[in-house]
C-alpha cells in the first residue's frame, strides 16, 4: 500500500521535554566509540567553551526518532512500519547539545513520493530547547517497500 500523499506538509505536535544528561551522553559516547574527553569531562568541555559535557553529533537520533513516531504511527499516513527501511539520515547542527539542555522535537512530513514501486517519505525534525533555541534539524528518508516480493 502506498503512503498517503495528502500528509505531505503535516506537522505533528512537539514531544514532551527531554533533559539531556551527562549520564546519557556518556552512555551514547561509549556505545558509538566517541572518545573525545569533552563527552565525559566537564572541565575539558568548559575549556572548549561549552556549558557542560557535549553530546556526540549523532546523539540527536534518539530525540528525533521519538518525534518521528507521531508521523509513522499516524493512521492517515498509511505507513506500514513492518516495511520501513531507513534510507538516509542527515543532521544540521545549529549548536551542539550539552548536558542540561531541555529540548523538545517536532516533526514535519516534508515530502512523500513514489519511486520504483516504493514510497519515499522525508521527515524533517527540529530539536529546540524549551526556550525556543534551535539546536538541530534532523532529516530522515524512509523507504516504505512496496508489496512485491523483490
Amino acid at each position: 500500500m502506498a503512503v498517503n500523499p495528502q500528509v505531505e506538509g503535516r506537522t505533528y505536535p512537539p514531544t514532551d521535554p527531554y533533559v539531556v544528561s551527562r549520564a546519557k551522553i556518556a552512555e551514547f559516547a561509549a556505545a558509538v566509540g566517541a572518545r573525545d574527553a569533552a563527552h565525559t569531562d566537564v572541565a575539558e568541555a568548559g575549556r572548549r567553551g561549552y556549558a557542560d559535557v557535549v553530546a556526540p553529533p549523532t546523539y540527536a537520533i534518539g530525540i528525533s526518532q521519538s518525534a518521528e513516531a507521531a508521523a509513522i504511527l499516524d493512521p492517515e499516513a498509511d505507513i506500514d512500519y513492518s516495511r520501513v527501511v531507513h534510507g538516509e539520515q542527515k543532521f544540521t547542527h545549529h549548536r551542539p547539545l550539552v548536558a542540561g539542555d531541555e529540548v523538545v522535537a517536532q516533526t514535519t512530513i516534508a515530502r512523500v513520493r513514489a519511486a520504483g514501486g516504493h514510497s519515499m517519505v522525508t521527515l524533517e525534525t527540529q530539536i529546540k530547547t524549551t526556550g525556543g533555541d534551535l539546536t538541530t534539524t534532523a532529516t530522515s528518508l524512509l523507504v516504505i517497500r512496496g508489496g512485491g516480493d523483490a
